[in-house]
């Protein structure tokens, strides 16, 4: 019989492999389970190149199953060398209890902890710690081949350029949380990106070997890809994180609503709750009416409400029609500055107050007679407002915060001017 929750899972492209797919529908048909999926702390905040996992595992837990969601204070001290080209550089245990605390917080955006089946939140470190050399090498060391592991494609990638025993022994540690998990939970299924898979695949073997346990199963989840081959989830200025205070609500609306038609209808299947029908709508809409782009609206608006909430969704959109208009009268400083934290940044000293000589200072017009004409031709805004008098004199009223000016130079040229 098969799984509804399944079914869905496929129509969005979500599963990659299965260790036993009809062993795994009779489960989820049976009984609600409890499903994990990790995640080493490598910095205090997650990157959108987490999210797909946990959207996964979030759908697990609306279909009625509880999520177990793992951060590896444990692992996190180690490693894991699936999907690196060299070894990773180790963090100071003070640095990984920082992100751990960080990541765990995150995870109040992604579930509803609320609900009768909220999630079991674990930090590996709390069981991982407790292990000894001689127990890890004597109780679990035993039982892992040593050409079982040369097997697994994230240890075959690495033996070229050199791997260290200690990224070496990282399947093994990912595979003890398996079995931890369910000897004390009852975890039955592990759910992880596609680089995860000989991790996975490690904890059920090693079940089996140590335990005789057979009823345990992995499920990932595809790479998540781009049409034109860049890599997801990066913008021009780099990594776009889950942290606010990294990637401002404004920055992460920008990034889901500049994807590409060829990726949207993807994109709106892995990252959103919409249904079919509505996909199905959005689909169409890119076919016949691109230029509407009302699938990367609504993607832009699932995704960022859904992590930062609705009001701060307000607020991205609130930026982005400021900017799309170039009326700045309705932002705040700190959502001026959000919106235009990419654009140029030039430097005018504070006794420089005539707005030719400040054009030509900052390098915001080529000369003064180029100055002049950007003026007369309506072509200079301060903080949105059309400037057309050659006599005009800067003064604090310009300045936000009392330290920087917007200065846009016909459509879509904008410049940040602090003050020296």
């Amino acid at each position: 019989m098969t799984n509804a929750l399944i079914e869905e899972l496929k129509w969005r492209g979500l599963i990659y492999q299965q260790t036993d797919e009809v062993a795994i529908e009779e489960l989820l048909n049976k009984e609600s389970v409890k499903i994990y999926c990790g995640a080493d702390p490598t910095a205090d905040s997650l990157h959108i190149g987490h999210l797909l996992p946990y959207l996964t595992l979030r759908r697990f837990q609306e279909a009625g199953h509880r999520p177990i969601v793992l951060v590896g204070g444990g692992t996190g001290m180690i490693g894991d060398p699936s999907g690196k080209s060299e070894e990773r550089v180790l963090q100071t245990e003070a640095q990984v209890e920082q992100n751990v605390r960080g990541i765990q917080k995150q995870m109040e955006m992604l579930f509803d902890f609320n609900m009768e089946n909220g999630p079991i939140l674990v930090n590996n470190r709390d069981w991982l710690g407790q292990i000894s050399l001689i127990e890890f090498l004597r109780d679990f060391g035993k039982h892992v081949g040593v050409n079982y592991m040369l097997g697994k494609d994230s240890i075959q990638s690495r033996l070229e350029h050199g791997i260290s025993y200690t990224e070496f022994t990282y399947t093994i540690l990912q595979a003890i949380d398996f079995g931890h998990l369910n000897r004390e939970l009852g975890c039955k299924i592990q759910i992880g990106g596609s680089d995860q898979w000989g991790n996975i695949t490690s904890g059920i073997e090693l079940m089996r070997r140590m335990y005789g346990t057979d009823d345990v199963y992995g499920l990932t989840i595809p790479l998540v890809t781009k049409a034109d081959g860049k890599k997801f989830g990066k913008s021009e200025s780099g990594a776009v994180w889950l942290d606010r205070d990294k990637t401002s609500p404004y920055e992460f609306y920008q990034f889901w609503i500049n994807t590409s038609d060829e990726d949207v209808i993807k994109f709106l299947k892995y990252f959103t709750f919409l249904s079919k029908e509505d996909i199905a709508a959005l689909e169409a809409s890119v076919q016949s009416e691109p230029h509407l782009r009302k699938a990367q609206k609504a993607l832009a608006e699932n995704v960022t409400a859904f992590i930062h909430g609705e009001e701060a969704l307000a607020e991205a959109q609130r930026i982005s029609q400021a900017l799309f208009s170039g009326d700045l009268t309705a932002l705040s400083t700190q959502e001026i500055k959000a919106g235009f934290k990419d654009v140029p940044q030039v430097t005018l000293s504070a006794s420089t107050t005539n707005i030719v000589e400040a054009l030509v200072e900052t390098k915001i017009s080529s000369s003064k007679r180029q100055a002049r004409e950007d003026i007369q031709n309506g072509a200079i805004y301060i903080n949105g407002k059309r400037q057309k008098d050659l006599q005009y004199m800067l003064s604090d009223e310009d300045k936000y915060d009392n330290t920087f000016t917007i200065i846009r130079r016909g459509k879509k040229k904008y410049f940040m001017v602090n003050y020296q």
